[in-house]
C-alpha cells in the first residue's frame, strides 16, 4: 500500500479558529497543521457570500501548496458561505462548522435554545435548512452579534466594552426563556468565561470544536487511511498584521507563537 505523509489546513476570519485547532491538537496530537488567520478580511459576518466564497478558495488554495491534504473551515460564516463551493472544486476532505442545535436541543430544559452568531452565519440558507430540520423540537431564538468578533481580534476578552456586548446579546434571548446558548461562532469560544459571568451558571453553553475534531478524525481514518503521521509541527500564517497577529494569537493560545505574512497573491482577492 502506498503511503504518504500530509497535514491538516485550519482556516479562519481570524484568530478565532484557534478554539477548534485546540480541539484537533487535542484529538490528533501527532498531526501536522497548518492554521490560516484571514485578519486583514475579518469580520466575515459583516461580507457578502460570494465575496467570503472567493476568499475561502484562495485560503484553501495556498493551505493545498503548503501539502494539506484535508482542510477544516474553522468558521461558521465561511462554512455557510463556501464549504459546498469548495467540495465541488477540491478533492479532499474538507470539515466545516455548523451551530451545535442537536446537543442544545437534548440540554434544554426549557424547550427554548439560543444561539449567538454573526449575521452571515443566520442569515445563510444553510443555517435555515438547520432550523427547519428541528423545527418542533424545541424554539429556537437567534442573536446577531456585531462587535464581538472584534473584539476578540483584539484579545479584549474581559473588558467592560466585551462584557456590555454580550449583556445586550444575551438578555433578549433569555428573556424569551432560552436555557441553553450556542457559541455559533469560534471567536465566541474565547469569550465563554465573561459570557458564563454574564449569565450565569444555569445556563448551558454549547461548543462544536471538539465535535469537529472528533468528525475531522472520522473523516481521516475513512477516506486517507495510508497517511504518515508523526510531524506535530505548527505553522502559523495571517493575511494581515504578523506582529499582531503573533501577540494575540500567543494570548489566545496560552503560547509563543510566531506568525508569517501571507504570500501576497492569497492575501487579497
Amino acid at each position: 500500500m502506498t503511503t504518504f505523509s500530509g497535514a491538516i489546513g485550519v482556516f479562519d476570519s481570524g484568530v478565532g479558529g484557534l478554539s477548534v485547532l485546540h480541539h484537533i491538537r487535542r484529538t490528533l496530537p501527532d498531526e501536522r497543521l497548518i492554521y490560516v488567520a484571514d485578519s486583514a478580511h475579518v469580520p466575515y459576518g459583516d461580507k457578502s457570500p460570494h465575496y467570503i466564497e472567493q476568499r475561502s478558495i484562495a485560503l484553501t488554495r495556498f493551505l493545498i501548496s503548503q501539502g494539506a491534504d484535508a482542510i477544516v473551515i474553522a468558521c461558521n460564516t465561511a462554512t455557510a458561505a463556501a464549504a459546498a463551493s469548495l467540495r465541488r472544486q477540491f478533492d479532499l476532505p474538507i470539515i466545516g462548522m455548523e451551530p451545535a442545535v442537536k446537543p442544545a436541543v437534548a440540554a434544554s430544559h426549557s424547550g427554548v435554545v439560543g444561539v449567538l452568531a454573526t449575521t452571515g452565519t443566520l442569515e445563510s440558507a444553510r443555517f435555515a435548512a438547520l432550523l427547519e430540520r428541528y423545527a418542533g423540537a424545541v424554539k429556537i431564538v437567534t442573536q446577531g452579534c456585531p462587535g464581538l468578533v472584534e473584539q476578540v481580534e483584539l484579545g479584549e476578552l474581559h473588558g467592560e466594552k466585551t462584557r456590555d456586548l454580550i449583556a445586550r446579546y444575551t438578555a433578549p434571548l433569555l428573556d424569551r426563556g432560552a436555557d441553553t446558548l450556542i457559541l455559533g461562532c469560534t471567536h465566541y469560544s474565547f469569550l465563554a468565561p465573561l459570557i458564563r459571568e454574564v449569565v450565569g451558571e444555569d445556563i448551558v453553553l454549547v461548543d462544536t470544536g471538539a465535535a469537529v475534531a472528533r468528525h475531522l478524525q472520522r473523516r481521516l481514518q475513512s477516506e486517507l487511511p495510508a497517511r504518515i503521521t508523526g510531524d506535530a509541527s505548527l505553522q502559523f500564517w495571517t493575511s494581515g498584521d504578523a506582529a499582531q497577529a503573533t501577540r494575540i494569537m500567543s494570548l489566545l493560545s496560552g503560547e509563543d507563537l510566531s506568525v508569517r505574512p501571507l504570500p501576497h497573491a492569497f492575501a487579497s482577492n
